[in-house]
């Protein structure tokens, strides 16, 4: 198993021979001006460009959107994706809006999804706490993760936009998976809090499953997320994480 950290939650993830991404963003530096109502909503995103190619990002047998808030699906991946790869999402409303973009094959998540004799998992999580939920739910919306299983791997679970809650604690006991991805850059919306992980939920995960690697993604690269590499690689080391979390930089490489 290969995990390449791209940009933000944007990942490669090569598994039983079949390369996915995943939440591809794929437009320029600056495009877009900051989310609003969110912290540093002054500052463009992405805030740093891709490290590699379009061409070699693209370079994958399917595409995975784990839900399309712009973060995670933006113009750039609309236009520059084939129209014919398989794009797999969570539910019949962002099926709609992906297909609305000209694409062709797109597919449903479900609880046992296969692709290229693999299974996909399709796992429940949520945007924020309870409190941010119940003020803007219509706004952070339903979000989605994605266990994948093969007989001749490990079990990755990438656990996609959601803070550490039952959810995530549920598949962590259900799948025991060897391997967690998690959107860690800790984005805000003040008075509201964290929408996903920050360093603390990062360390419930490895208490939940102290013999899983973790990966961090969705770091340095949005407007409103705060916690740095940096930050939490001090923070893993304090808490003695270092052996069992991953904080790639983009355009890095971690094999499994």
């Amino acid at each position: 198993m290969k995990i390449q950290q791209i940009r933000n939650a944007t990942v490669i993830v090569e598994f039983a021979n079949t390369r996915f991404l995943v939440d591809p963003v794929l437009s320029p530096k600056g495009t877009y001006p900051g989310f609003e109502g969110t912290a540093n909503s002054h500052l463009f995103w992405p805030t740093v460009e891709l490290p590699i190619s379009v061409e070699q990002i693209l370079d994958v047998d399917a595409i995975i959107v784990t839900h399309t808030h712009l973060d995670h699906w933006d113009d750039g991946a609309k236009s520059l994706i084939p129209k014919n790869l398989p794009i797999f999402v969570q539910h019949e409303e962002d099926a709609e809006i992906v297909k609305a973009s000209g694409f062709s094959d797109v597919r449903l998540l479900t609880e046992d999804s296969s692709f290229n004799g693999l299974t996909l998992i399709k796992t429940p999580g949520q945007h924020g706490s309870d409190e941010a939920i119940h003020a803007i739910g219509d706004l952070l919306g339903q979000v989605s993760g994605v266990v994948f299983k093969h007989p001749s791997e490990k079990t990755l679970y990438l656990a996609g936009d959601t803070v550490w809650n039952k959810y995530v604690e549920r598949c962590v006991e259900t799948y025991q998976p060897d391997a967690i991805i998690l959107n860690s850059g800790d984005a805000q919306v003040p008075g509201l809090g964290s929408i996903i992980m920050g360093k603390e939920d990062v360390y419930k995960v490895h208490q939940a499953a102290p013999h899983a690697t973790l990966i961090a993604t969705h770091m340095e690269a949005v407007n409103h997320a705060l916690l740095t590499r940096k930050e939490l690689r001090e923070f893993s080391a304090e808490k003695d994480m270092v052996n069992h979390l991953l904080v790639p930089e983009d355009g890095e490489v971690c094999v499994l």
